[in-house]
């Protein structure tokens, strides 16, 4: 449906719109993407632009990626609970847009987990609770929330583990988590 639906659009030169919570519609179906939230457009652009380098967690989560607002801080992005997440910015200088609203993207894949606090290379390390655990193709996705007073922004980020990795750490929903992301793999750009 989707290649029929593609050629009609393409040879007939016609315009469409297509509402789809689908990535791969939008990737394949539209050269531009509104994306709503309760009502209001909150992201709009070239679908690719926009699927690529999301700048909110409702966008970031059709996308498949992990999102994480605050500002930005010398290079690196400050949360609202003043935690520091270290990640690639946009190109220029490491003060540009200091102070400004910004978001740290990252593809669950590049999370590692882990049942007690690691030690090592990776600089973001986040205290979690396995809030659900959802097949994913291959993989297990491991979805998030806030320990007991931790951040809101925790909710809802994800892993992917094998499933010999679930068993492993003997995950369950409530267990507490680490997860652990190197900087290489976070991409920190602004919000607006």
């Amino acid at each position: 449906m989707r290649s029929l639906l593609r050629r009609v659009i393409r040879d007939g030169k016609q315009t469409a719109v297509l509402v789809t919570h689908s990535a791969l519609d939008a990737l394949v179906l539209a050269d531009r993407v509104v994306v709503l939230t309760h009502g209001h457009v909150v992201e709009q652009g070239p679908t690719r632009e926009v699927l690529g380098r999301p700048r909110s967690a409702f966008t970031a989560r059709i996308a498949g990626l992990d999102l994480i607002p605050g500002v930005r801080e010398g290079g690196a992005l400050r949360t609202v609970d003043g935690r520091v997440i270290t990640g690639r910015g946009d190109a220029g200088s490491e003060d540009d847009g200091a102070g400004e609203p910004a978001v740290a993207v990252f593809p669950p894949s590049a999370v590692a987990v882990f049942a007690a606090e690691p030690h090592g290379s990776p600089r973001n390390v986040l205290p979690v609770r396995l809030a659900s655990i959802e097949p994913h193709g291959d993989v297990v996705r491991l979805r998030a929330a806030p320990r007991e007073g931790g951040p809101d922004w925790l909710d809802g980020l994800a892993a992917d583990v094998t499933p010999a990795a679930v068993a492993d750490l003997g995950a369950e929903p409530g267990v507490p988590l680490w997860f652990a992301v190197k900087a290489t793999e976070v991409e920190i750009h602004r919000a607006g």
